[in-house]
């Protein structure tokens, strides 16, 4: 059995604790264009279709606090459009809201705009260029961060508002804040099966799955060393790894037991932590059940 993950792995849903139900929702659910699936307490489920598996996960927690600077956790969570088009009609409902952006970047396998959720958390709306016409450099991905023109972007953009999100909208990557680079190498690639796609981007490591440039990014930006954020700080509690099959799971499970990470386990969903204490779960593709959205 193969230790590398196979192409079909992907980012399931992202699940966050926000400080304020309502307000997450004016921003996911009524600007952004997700649809609600499912609530339970202060829990709701979001998709892009309007059916299960959800695509993020929010939970509420009364006087949670600002993540604190200079800690692990989450650095961005990528949405991932289809096409440049639904990228610039997103970019034009932004504006047109007057929400705050924090850059706009050509990273030449994908251009990506920046922005805070309601709570801080940082996002990415981003559109894939098609593969044929990623960077390399000396046989390996060659990622790069651009300016990028929005004024051309937003030529893009049919008039009138455009509402909702496009079929195809998913989440392509979760960015994370981790306290070293060879531990985070060790866990995602060794444990997890995915491999490295980039390394010489200062500060940073890529991994992916299937030739993709990457399901998981990692820095160092927030200090080496950093500490978690505490419990009750706004931020990740968990993503989710999605591998297509039994077996693929089955590795990462077996991995994970001689590693000595797996926190549980139930039919098709594993509970893990990197080890920079950063939450997620590993699961089989269409195996999706409420009972693994416990923390």
């Amino acid at each position: 059995m193969s230790d590398r993950l196979p192409e079909g792995t992907h980012i399931g849903y992202v699940h966050l604790q926000v400080r304020d139900l309502g307000r997450s929702l004016a921003f996911y659910r009524d600007l952004l264009g997700f649809r609600e699936i499912g609530r339970e307490g202060a829990t709701v489920l979001l998709s892009a279709t309007g059916a299960l598996p959800p695509m993020w996960v929010l939970t509420a927690r009364l006087g949670a606090r600002p993540k604190p600077p200079r800690t692990t956790g989450l650095y961005h969570v990528a949405i991932r459009l289809p096409t440049r088009r639904d990228l610039a009609q997103v970019f034009q409902r932004l504006l047109a809201h007057g929400w705050p952006f924090q850059g706009f970047s050509d990273h030449g396998v994908s251009e990506a705009l920046y922005l805070p959720d309601p709570d801080g958390n940082g996002l990415e709306i981003y559109r894939d260029r098609p593969r044929d016409q990623w960077p390399w450099r000396e046989g390996r991905l060659a990622m790069v961060t651009q300016p990028l023109d929005v004024e051309d972007l937003l030529r893009e953009a049919e008039a009138g508002p455009a509402q909702g999100l496009p079929p195809g909208t998913d989440i392509g990557h979760v960015h994370l804040h981790v306290a070293d680079l060879e531990e985070a190498e060790a866990f995602y690639c060794g444990v997890l099966g995915l491999e490295v796609t980039q390394r010489d981007y200062p500060g940073a490591r890529f991994f992916a799955a299937g030739g993709y440039h990457h399901h998981v990014g990692t820095n160092i930006w927030a200090g080496r060393g950093a500490p978690p954020p505490p419990p009750d700080a706004v931020g990740l509690l968990a993503f989710t790894l999605v591998v297509p099959d039994e077996a693929a799971w089955a590795g990462v499970r077996d991995r994970a037991r001689a590693a000595g990470v797996l926190l549980r386990e139930r039919p098709g969903v594993l509970w893990l932590r990197d080890p920079s204490m950063n939450p997620l779960r590993v699961t089989v593709e269409g195996r999706f059940s409420g009972e693994e959205l416990e923390v």
